[in-house]
């Protein structure tokens, strides 16, 4: 297929949608990303791009990827986060019909973690290139903005429902990442344009891995080692981790290695010397290839999210990543994250924003014989072949995208 995927977020932010395109380029599609100048997680535009401007680059030497100007995201604030969802907007809508000019798509695709607006630059593309439109839907608006609490005026809630309802309604399909964000997709769309298609994460060749730095490495060998990967961020329930960190202050082999970036680094920071948090690291974010190296050495591998009815319903792509590692998961967060762990035989799982079940479940887990958690690790590895790995999952979304009814065009990426 000739495929144009939409997203606010791309190489070399560390998405998921990245190893999406490479699994469909790898099967013989041709895909165009466009896309906007990455400035993710940090808030800054990356070294090499300018905020202005249309610019055209490769990705993995065989994807055009087409970016269009941003509005950098900063140091938080709701004024600078508004302003970068806005110019994608603006800037897909007058940039992007010119920049894919000449190109005809069997299919459109919008990879869309907040916020959903993206998908209004992507209706327009449809009309134009008569093309299909699918959105995969990575959060619901408008509850993840209530639960966030970025939107607390329940009128402006229900404004941002509605701007949803003619966002779905200009969709072609909606793909859900849990099944569980079906009945609410299903509240301001026709139940028979969702599809279920969960996230998935690749398994990584060992051309690909990169070692951490030894310093890291040589603590997650030295101790106990509860790992979190990836945003610091205020979803993330930091405040439980930190809180855990607190009760198991006393076991000086048990560590918590927090891996990342965010929002909230400087407060944890000011948390770790505050509370004397010996037993709390945090060496910062490293590239993708990095992971391997450093999970394979954790003792386990921690998911948290805060206590809200909408985070119940998501599945944190973390937890791929997890399971692909095949080592134990601690999950501390509800609903169907928590069912997939469990389901799996991955690990334990404690209710989100409970501390001290996190901190039993962190012991029960050291106490356990070796080979039982060896044995979570082999389990969790299996459910993930079987439903989550990114080559079987990128066949099945070729599928749904061609079910749309696309016909044949012509592309020309060169």
């Amino acid at each position: 297929m000739k495929i144009l995927i939409v997203t606010q977020y791309f190489w070399p932010e560390s998405f998921m949608i990245n190893d999406v395109v490479k699994a469909l380029v790898k099967q013989g599609h041709q895909v165009v990303v466009a896309t906007g100048k990455p400035n993710y997680p940090e808030g800054n535009i990356f070294s090499g791009y300018k905020a202005g401007g249309v610019q055209r680059e490769l990705y993995e030497q065989q994807t055009v990827v087409v970016r269009i100007p941003t509005w950098p995201r900063k140091h938080g604030g709701a004024k600078n986060l508004i302003l970068n969802y806005l110019v994608f907007v603006l800037a897909g809508l007058f940039c992007l019909p010119w920049a894919l000019r000449g190109l005809k798509f069997d299919a459109i695709l919008v990879y869309a973690p907040s916020p959903v607006t993206q998908t209004i630059p992507a209706i327009f593309l449809k009309w134009i290139k008569r093309a299909p439109l699918a959105l995969w839907v990575q959060d619901l608006w408008p509850e993840s903005l209530e639960a966030t609490g970025f939107v607390r005026n329940k009128n402006a809630l229900k404004l941002v429902g509605y701007m949803v309802y003619w966002i779905y309604k200009g969709c072609d399909v909606l793909l859900a990442q849990s099944k569980a964000f079906i009945a609410p997709l299903n509240e301001y769309a026709n139940r028979s344009k969702i599809r279920y298609q969960p996230n998935s994460y690749p398994e990584q060749s060992i051309s690909e891995q990169v070692e951490a730095p030894a310093e890291l490495l040589q603590l997650l060998e030295s101790r106990f080692c509860i790992v979190f990967a990836g945003n610091l961020g205020q979803v993330q329930a930091l405040d439980t981790v930190v809180e855990t960190a607190v009760q198991l202050k006393e076991h000086k082999d048990i560590s918590i290695v927090l891996v990342g970036s965010g929002s909230r680094s400087e407060w944890l920071v000011q948390q770790k010397q505050e509370k004397g948090l010996n037993n709390l690291e945090l060496p910062g974010r490293f590239p993708m290839q990095t992971m391997s190296s450093i999970f394979s050495r954790a003792g386990a591998l921690l998911v948290s999210l805060e206590d809200d009815p909408i985070f119940a319903l998501t599945i944190p792509s973390k937890i791929q990543a997890y399971l692909a590692a095949g080592k134990p998961v601690l999950a501390s967060l509800n609903g169907e994250g928590a069912r997939v762990v469990l389901e799996a035989g991955a690990g334990l799982a404690s209710p989100a924003g409970d501390s001290a079940g996190l901190a039993a479940n962190i012991l029960k887990l050291k106490a356990l014989p070796e080979a039982t958690r060896l044995e979570m690790g082999q389990h969790g590895k299996a459910y993930f072949l079987a439903y989550f790995e990114t080559e079987s999952q990128a066949k099945h979304l070729v599928e749904t995208l061609s079910a749309m009814g696309a016909g044949k065009s012509g592309i020309n990426t060169t």
